[in-house]
């Protein structure tokens, strides 16, 4: 710390235990107040409280305008309590001022962390406040209201400028309010738990705003000094406003005792933890529940996290997000809450410990992202061979199954112009044969590129022929109340297809079932038969043309085939409609 700014922190220090004592020593002698000593403790509580914790948070960080704004705020309690001075001209600048403090308040609790206000209306909110506190006051000295002491007075309507009080004590409540709300729109924007010491801070800052608020709407109700209702909730008011001091000063020791975590952390990381422990030992070093990671997979060039999703970095709002490099390499990213700015030192020293960790876990990051990308690469593929089958079974439809019928049509008509001659009646008939045998073909190879009756008519009806045309007796039990996406009654289609026929040409069985039906979120296919077993599932290209079709729908295909055994396929797919 360079010595201009120790020497001019020190002095700050010093003023405020000056501006302490000078109200104490003005309570203690005054003539205004009913109870001089506890209202001097409590107005030294707040003096003291934002000076001192104001000059430590400007030691900490000289550029943040936040702990000038506390220092300022336990100054203009100081000039408030001018109003307890029995001499004119101290007790009529204490009256200018005696609003100021609730406005600096508001001011200092708006603009946490950064020492800024961040909207047009937070800036619209503080400067009306001050412009009521100020303005409001002296037009009601000028008036001639509050004591004899006022030097200011120019005019004698005291009940003109009581009104005006009401008024303003009713405004200014209306404005605390506001804050209050903006506090509470902000913590629930978050969206996600609070570090501990950053909640309690936000906290008392409402309940300081709140207990303001009804002090004033008490002093406006008619409320005055020596009341009892009125003097209970003003100690309660100066009380919760020197806690708030106390708990940004607890904020600065939990982020203290944070870093003295880096060292747990750093040996809790030496023993290689998984990569889903990482996240969770960084936000314990850090006190941060909220923290998350993203993974930098440069292959992609983006962020993904664990389960290769993409993750977008917040660019604004109530996040912060903090870019790891680990040997010149971007690594990772850190997204956080965006108090943990105000620890540089803090962050880096988490980062850097964990870095050999996290390293691992992009790895892992980067490996789910592939496989991902692996899942998806393959449902497309199969989701353009079904479009490409379809279109061949249309084709097939409508083009040389239509010819083949209008060629039997126009062989029938034919066949009744040569009745006279039996030699030409008996070989249009057999063309006519040969033409309903081909149609019966083209028929089964249309349906083994695509089942339309799947499209059009649904699984079960789609089950029900194919059953119907097996080689051995099927036992079919579909137990799915309506239409499934087309997709996985595709995948279930061929499933059963392809091991009805395995069970005809190779497991000289005598029976098969078919079940299909809903379990645990999804759909579970199986089909069991009697044969001898022994089905070659590592080379059969059928049996991993299904598995692929299944897989791709993220779902699992088992098969178990024992010699002598019979064979049961079992696919279970999930599915949430």
């Amino acid at each position: 710390m360079r010595p201009q700014r120790a020497t001019l922190l020190w002095s700050l220090a010093a003023a405020g235990c000056v501006a302490a004592g000078c109200s104490v020593s003005l309570a203690t002698t005054s003539d205004h107040l009913a109870n001089p000593r506890f209202q001097g403790a409590l107005t030294v509580w707040a003096i003291l409280g934002y000076v001192f914790a104001g000059v430590v948070a400007w030691w900490r960080q000289p550029e943040n305008r936040f702990g000038l704004l506390m220092v300022a705020a336990g100054f203009a309690m100081f000039l408030s309590s001018l109003s307890w001075a029995n001499a004119g001209l101290p007790y009529t600048i204490g009256i200018v001022f005696d609003l100021i403090p609730a406005v600096v308040f508001l001011h200092v609790f708006l603009a946490f962390p950064s020492g800024r206000l961040e909207g047009w209306f937070e800036r619209a909110l503080v400067g009306t406040g001050y412009a009521v506190a100020l303005a409001a006051q002296t037009a009601g000295l000028l008036l001639g209201g509050f004591e004899a002491g006022n030097v200011l007075a120019v005019a004698s309507e005291p009940g003109i400028a009581g009104t005006l009080l009401r008024l303003q004590l009713v405004t200014l409540s209306a404005l605390m309010l506001a804050g209050l709300a903006v506090l509470a729109i902000r913590r629930q924007a978050a969206g996600r738990p609070l570090r501990r010491s950053l909640a309690l801070l936000i906290d008392s800052f409402a309940f300081v705003l709140l207990m303001i608020a009804v002090l004033f709407l008490s002093g406006a109700a008619g409320g005055m000094s020596g009341d009892v209702g009125f003097e209970a909730v003003r100690r309660v008011t100066f009380f919760a406003i020197g806690l708030a001091p106390l708990a940004f000063l607890a904020g600065l020791l939990s982020a203290r005792l944070a870093r003295s975590a880096v060292g747990d952390l750093f040996i809790e990381l030496r023993s290689n933890p998984e990569p889903a422990d990482v996240r969770d030992a960084l936000g314990r070093a850090l006190r941060d529940p909220s923290l998350k990671l993203a993974y930098w997979l440069p292959e992609f060039g983006s962020y993904a996290d664990l389960t290769g999703q993409p993750v977008l970095l917040p660019t604004e709002g109530g996040r912060s997000a903090t870019i790891i490099d680990r040997r010149g390499r971007r690594v990772a990213a850190m997204i956080h809450d965006p108090a943990l700015n105000d620890e540089p030192e803090l962050l880096a020293a988490a980062t850097a410990a964990a870095g050999i960790a996290l390293e691992n876990a992009r790895l892992h990051a980067e490996l789910r992202a592939r496989l991902e990308e692996l899942r998806g690469s393959r449902a497309r593929i199969v989701e353009a061979g079904d479009k490409e089958r379809q279109r061949l079974e249309r084709n097939l439809h409508d083009g040389a199954q239509q010819r083949l019928i209008a060629l039997s049509l126009e062989l029938s008509l034919l066949e009744e112009r040569l009745d006279a001659d039996p030699g030409a009646v008996a070989q249009l008939d057999l063309a006519r044969r040969e033409i309903a045998t081909s149609l019966d073909e083209l028929r089964e190879v249309a349906r083994g590129i695509h089942p339309a009756v799947v499209s059009g008519h649904g699984l079960a009806v789609a089950l029900e022929q194919l059953t119907a045309l097996a080689p051995v007796p099927v036992t079919l039990t579909v137990a799915v109340d309506g239409r499934l996406p087309e997709p996985l009654e595709v995948a279930a289609y061929y499933l059963v297809s392809e091991s009805l026929a395995n069970v005809g040409k190779y497991a000289h069985a005598t029976w098969a079932t078919v079940d299909v039906s809903r379990s645990n979120g999804g759909v579970v296919v199986e089909v069991t038969d009697d044969g001898i077993g022994g089905a070659d599932t590592e080379h059969g290209t059928g049996l991993r043309g299904l598995a692929d079709r299944v897989e791709a729908l993220d779902g699992r295909l088992r098969i178990w085939s024992p010699g002598g055994g019979g064979t049961r396929v079992r696919a279970e797919i999930p599915c949430t409609q």
